[in-house]
């Protein structure tokens, strides 16, 4: 089966992640959209330190800041995808 296409808003937050990946790498972390869902971009997480606990600082000041900055609108809050890599298998 072909993979789903992406819509404008999933395209968006993973123009803004990719964005933000270069200062996530150096700090270990790597991350991906998963999906949304009523507002909440759920996020996966792949890297050195993930199941650290400032990686939820990372994601909160970081990665949910940005997110909520540039979507106002869209994004609500930002979870990290439990079960899932920041790289699809």
């Amino acid at each position: 089966m072909a993979p789903q296409a992406e819509s404008p808003l999933e395209v968006r937050i993973g123009e803004i992640l990719a964005q933000l990946r270069p200062y996530l790498e150096t700090d270990g972390i790597d991350c991906r959209l998963v999906r949304i869902d009523n507002g909440i971009a759920f996020i996966a997480l792949g890297g050195k330190f993930v199941g650290c606990a400032s990686l939820l600082m990372t994601v909160r000041m970081g990665i949910e800041k940005r997110l909520m900055e540039e979507l106002p609108d869209t994004i609500h809050r930002v979870e990290i995808a439990e079960g899932e890599t920041a790289r699809p298998a």
